[in-house]
């Protein structure tokens, strides 16, 4: 356990000077995922040194950390008692912290199996646009007061509140890890993926880049050796180097700076949509797709809503388009909401989230 109260004091004064001076803050952790979300342009408040654990006790399986805490130096301390954040954060650079893993909602390989960030968020202490220090939610799963406020700051990009303090769930490393890659035709590989979630096997992890689908199996040693036997294909050997590659987008599919890059989210049964074929990485079975497109703003979101998904723009900014995928009125009322609760003069990161508040 440590103290940090001297670093909380001094970011929650900052919050009250702004205020005071009605001057919106962009909040900057380790900055790794500053390209994320529309441009917001006002004075960064830096939490980075906001860091270290709070509370571990890993028989709880719940971490409590400092908003700043590097991923990497959590996920080294979970390592060494066998235990891991299920939801895979992406890790975008040495300095990408768990605050902004929160914030950015991003989730990695195993999300479709293992939850979302979302899911694994137990509580939150944060500074609220009214100056005050809040504390929501608990440090074990069984404290549930507060519950649904904690996982607001999930995927809110810091426009609710200054995150200090998170809880997180933890889940023990499993027991067996195989990698099996198989060469197919993309509808064949979608297919494929559709069946395997329909017979329960042990996935925790799929790709399809290049005529290649890749699975990740993981579990009990006795599941992962049926399923292997069952699917098929050839063991990849160092699958942890693929994984991280991908997880942390470090892949060779991320390194196109050329075109905008499209991040679209569709039901998992969605097959092949040809119209916005080519250059792309497919995850999640089908759910999570990333393509490098000019086609039209409008065009490639209407394709996606066609097929019940939606498009964000997650790399490269475009002149007048929004990030993210223009929400239905109710949902967007709701978040407006939301925004006048807990942050009412609308100081942290103005327009990150949506472009006009």
């Amino acid at each position: 356990m440590i103290a940090n109260n001297d670093i909380t004091q001094d970011l929650h004064e900052q919050v009250l000077i702004a205020l005071d001076r009605q001057q919106p803050l962009t909040l900057v952790g380790g900055n790794s995922k500053a390209f994320y979300g529309n441009e917001t342009k006002a004075a960064a408040l830096h939490t980075a040194q906001h860091s270290g654990i709070v509370a571990y006790e890993p028989s709880e399986l719940a971490v409590t950390v400092r908003a700043g805490t590097r991923v990497q130096a959590l996920e080294a301390l979970l390592a060494a008692n066998g235990q891991m954040l299920a939801f895979e954060p992406p890790c975008l650079s040495d300095a990408s912290t768990i605050g902004g893993a929160v914030a950015a909602g991003l989730s990695g390989p195993a999300r479709p199996w293992l939850g979302a960030v979302r899911d694994h968020v137990l509580g939150a202490r944060v500074v609220t646009g009214h100056g005050k220090i809040a504390s929501f939610g608990g440090q074990v799963m069984k404290n549930v007061a507060g519950y649904d406020v904690s996982r607001l700051m999930a995927g809110s990009l810091g426009t609710l509140a200054l995150i200090l303090d998170v809880s997180l769930k933890t889940v023990p490393k499993l027991a067996a890890e195989i990698t099996l890659a198989l060469e197919m035709p993309e509808a064949d590989a979608l297919e494929l993926g559709v069946r395997l979630r329909q017979d329960a096997m042990p996935l925790t992890a799929s790709c399809y880049f290049e005529e290649c689908l890749y699975l990740r199996l993981s579990g009990a040693s006795s599941t992962v050796r049926s399923a292997t036997r069952t699917i098929g294909g050839e063991i990849l050997p160092n699958p942890e180097q693929f994984w991280r590659a991908l997880r942390n987008q470090t892949h060779e599919f991320f390194q196109q700076f050329d075109r905008p890059l499209w991040r679209l989210s569709f039901p998992p049964a969605t097959q092949q949509i040809s119209r916005l074929e080519g250059n792309s990485l497919i995850e999640w079975s089908g759910a999570q797709r990333w393509i490098y497109s000019n086609i039209p703003v409008n065009l490639i979101r209407s394709i996606a809503e066609k097929h019940k998904g939606h498009a964000t723009l997650y790399r490269g900014r475009l002149p007048g388009v929004s990030t993210f995928h223009p929400q239905p009125h109710p949902l967007l009322n709701m978040q407006k909401r939301l925004k006048q609760a807990l942050d009412p003069q609308g100081i942290f990161n103005p327009g990150r989230l949506n472009k006009d508040w």
